[in-house]
């Protein structure tokens, strides 16, 4: 299993990013996605979840209406829209699929500020 995050960096409040992770080593489709942030001194966090084939997504209060988890099974990718971003939302972002609870990818930061 492998799990490769993208499209992190800095951007003003308010901003927009896209987040990008390739995975490998399983069969994407049969299997939900999540992405988990953890900022500087505080516990990993579950930010949204998208379950096989798309069919649902469930997203935590704090980011709910701003971000939007999406998946291409074509490209074994799952993605995260941010929107509106704010200060608190900075961290680093990392994708994980809950059934190979033992490997994490390396991560992409997030930095938002003025």
């Amino acid at each position: 299993v492998q799990l490769v995050e993208s499209g992190g960096g800095s951007v003003q409040p308010g901003g927009s990013l896209r987040l990008s992770c390739a995975a490998s080593g399983f069969t994407f489709s049969n299997f939900a996605m999540t992405w988990f942030r953890q900022a500087s001194g505080k516990e990993r966090e579950l930010v949204a979840t998208i379950t096989k084939r798309g069919g649902s997504t469930l997203y935590a209060d704090s980011v709910k209406d701003r971000f939007t988890i999406s998946r291409d099974d074509a490209k074994n990718t799952v993605y995260l829209q941010m929107n509106d971003l704010k200060p608190q939302d900075t961290a680093v972002y990392y994708c994980h699929a809950p059934a190979f609870a033992y490997y994490w990818g390396q991560g992409t930061q997030v930095t938002v500020s003025a």
